[in-house]
């Protein structure tokens, strides 16, 4: 065991809440992962959180290791002084999280996107790059640019927003108007969602989509790659317009091979514009919990400092 100084990193995403203690050299201990239950509550959520934390901060100092505090990341929009403004699917939005939270230790809160870029960004797959594209794709699908290894927050905190709203069409010869977004088409949930009419089992997970596919079933060959070609157009209009020499895919479906990956590619190859770019690196994630390592890594960054990652610079090894 080291005795580093560590922080608590805490990952709340839709499905579930995973957390582990962190060094500064992106070390992970006594990881605990467990389903978010998001269908409780905000409350029953943060009292979940509060537990883990009391018992990873007592798990670390047993073996005498040093906690500064807990960094936590949420699938939640988080504004640039650490402060949940959204409340799609955990219901935090205005609650004061770091307050109660820093009743157990000092806490800084980020975006779980962030966090995870800024992890791939110092030990994962986006090390080798000054800019580079982090896109997640699981629960939701979401995006975050990321230069000199500090992942791009926007003016309020809110630029990671590529999935959740309609792209809206209409159709010249009909009137039709198409206002599906792609997180609703393209995510987890939205394979399973999709794929739910044409099985007699109950689908749940996206895994039991794409293990149809592999079987040979037509209509979750054709839902995987439509799913995968249509995050291809999303992701090709993002390299468009924020030039990355690379692109970062994390996440359940981001990180796995086969089907939809493969549409994926050649989608985004497809709708790159500049020709030259057509052959970016395009990476899956290395970091299996970059978010729970992103969000510590973000706390011993900048010490008990609430502010966003915009607003510091990194004081770690490289």
């Amino acid at each position: 065991m080291t005795n580093d100084t560590c922080a608590i990193g805490i990952d709340v995403g839709g499905t579930k809440i995973a957390a582990g203690v962190v060094t500064r050299a992106g070390e992970l201990f006594f990881h605990r992962r467990q389903p978010t239950g998001a269908e409780r509550g905000g409350e029953a959520a943060l009292r979940d959180v509060e537990t883990l934390s009391v018992e990873l901060i007592n798990r670390a100092e047993e073996a005498g290791m040093k906690v500064a505090g807990i960094g936590l990341c949420v699938a939640e929009l988080v504004d640039l002084d650490g402060n949940v403004t959204s409340g799609h699917t955990i219901k935090w939005d205005g609650w004061p999280i770091r307050e109660r939270l820093s009743r157990i230790a000092p806490t800084v809160i980020e975006s779980d996107v962030r966090a995870a870029a800024l992890a791939e960004a110092i030990y994962g797959a986006g090390r080798g790059y000054e800019i580079f594209l982090y896109l997640t794709v699981g629960t939701g699908i979401s995006c975050c640019l990321v230069m000199h290894k500090r992942p791009y927050a926007g003016a309020h905190g809110d630029a990671l927003i590529c999935a959740s709203s309609p792209l809206t069409s209409t159709c010249a010869e009909c009137g039709a108007s198409n206002k599906v977004a792609l997180e609703d088409y393209a995510s987890g949930p939205a394979l399973a969602r999709r794929y739910q009419p044409y099985s007699p089992e109950n689908i749940s997970l996206a895994e039991e989509v794409i293990k149809a596919a592999q079987s040979g079933d037509a209509r979750a060959i054709e839902i995987v790659r439509s799913a995968g070609d249509a995050l291809g157009v999303t992701a090709g209009l993002l390299v468009n317009t924020l030039d990355p020499e690379a692109v970062v895919v994390g996440g359940g479906l981001g990180r796995a091979d086969g089907l939809y990956w493969e549409c994926f590619l050649r989608s985004t190859r497809e709708h790159i514009w500049a020709e030259p770019r057509r052959d970016l690196p395009i990476k899956h994630a290395e970091l299996a919990r970059n978010g729970v390592i992103g969000a510590a890594i973000n706390f011993l960054s900048r010490g008990d400092r609430p502010h966003s990652i915009a607003n510091c610079q990194l004081h770690i090894a490289h």
